[in-house]
């Protein structure tokens, strides 16, 4: 079922006498449940569509229709109704400063007009939620960057709303707390049934937690459709750069992690190629050696000036006889053998 439709939508600033057009008819339908990532690079207009989706820009052209209603089309009042049903966590976290954790959380609370009890009980419940238990009386100061982002997430979650749209909302924290807080919002989409828009300019964003894509430049979307098919076969050029550059970004330890869980009797290896062992075919002199399979995770050969150099990381599936004699037949080709699982 449709939970956001946008419709021939466009949104036009005015400067002076020039015009500056951030969206340009675009067409979109998120299904409720969906992680939506909209992935673009700086300027392609994914922050103004995402503002479009809450009324925090109304549109120019076109219809923005959000739980079955067009909110090109509600009053000031109603507006403010419909936001509430719509939670918004931004990149560089909107925290109140003077407020500490419960505070920040029941703040959407209270201007809504909910008591004091309820209030807290709510704060505590999400608290627990974004896994902050024993911080509720900090301040943000006394926060990490993740924890920061984890109040944004419980704030945006305070009046349970059926939508949450996130504006570059990991673009402030590192890899690691990139990760987990990827990790966070699937969670809550899984636990709650809760849709989710997020925008980014990063890929592996998308990669991870997203079902679906759509892909922007200059605003308008060039391309849309499942994440796995996206990476699979990009159609345009701004897709196939974006994919590229995540494709070629380092995942090996959930790589190893599916390969192990995939083949649970096979042996992970790293195979480290010097100058002269890089120049034969010893994949393929093992296999026909030894009654193995050999699959290749991934690793790259790569040559200079004098000679070819690299590393492979395999995984051999066979008896596990043969996959030792397979190890010292490439050790004795002058490999470095380093064994990264066992069966």
């Amino acid at each position: 079922m449709a939970i956001i439709q946008l419709r021939n939508v466009s949104k036009t600033f005015h400067d002076g006498s020039s015009e500056v057009n951030a969206v340009a008819d675009v067409n979109l339908t998120v299904e409720a449940g969906d992680i939506f990532g909209i992935v673009g690079y700086s300027g392609a207009g994914k922050s103004t569509l995402v503002r479009l989706l809450n009324g925090l820009e109304q549109a120019s052209a076109g219809e923005v229709d959000v739980r079955n209603q067009d909110i090109t089309k509600l009053s000031a009042k109603d507006l403010r109704n419909f936001r509430r049903k719509v939670g918004m966590i931004f990149q560089h976290f909107n925290l109140l400063w003077s407020r500490t954790v419960e505070e920040n959380i029941e703040l959407p609370l209270e201007i809504a007009g909910v008591k004091k009890v309820e209030r807290k009980k709510r704060a505590q419940e999400l608290i627990r939620l974004v896994g902050l238990e024993g911080r509720g009386k900090h301040y943000p100061s006394q926060l990490s960057g993740g924890q920061k982002q984890r109040v944004g997430i419980a704030r945006a979650l305070a009046n349970n709303p059926e939508i949450l749209l996130c504006d570059e909302a990991t673009s402030a924290l590192d890899p690691q707390t990139t990760d987990e807080v990827l990790e966070l919002l699937l969670s809550i989409n899984k636990q709650l049934g809760l849709t989710i828009v997020l925008i980014t300019h990063e890929m592996h964003v998308i990669r991870k937690i997203c079902n679906k894509v759509a892909v922007m430049g200059k605003g308008t979307i060039v391309e849309k459709g499942d994440t796995l098919e996206i990476f699979r076969n990009p159609q345009q050029d701004i897709t196939k750069r974006f994919v590229k550059k995540e494709t070629a970004e380092d995942d090996t330890e959930g790589i190893l992690q599916a390969f192990q869980e995939e083949n649970p009797n096979g042996l992970i290896v790293n195979l480290h190629f010097t100058k002269d062992s890089a120049e034969e075919p010893l994949i393929s002199q093992a296999i026909r050696k030894f009654p193995i399979d050999i699959s290749v995770i991934q690793g790259a050969i790569q040559k200079t000036s004098t000679g070819r150099f690299g590393n492979l990381t395999v995984l051999l599936n066979g008896p596990a006889k043969d996959q030792e004699k397979t190890l010292l037949f490439f050790q004795e080709q002058g490999v470095d053998v380093e064994v990264l699982s066992h069966e």
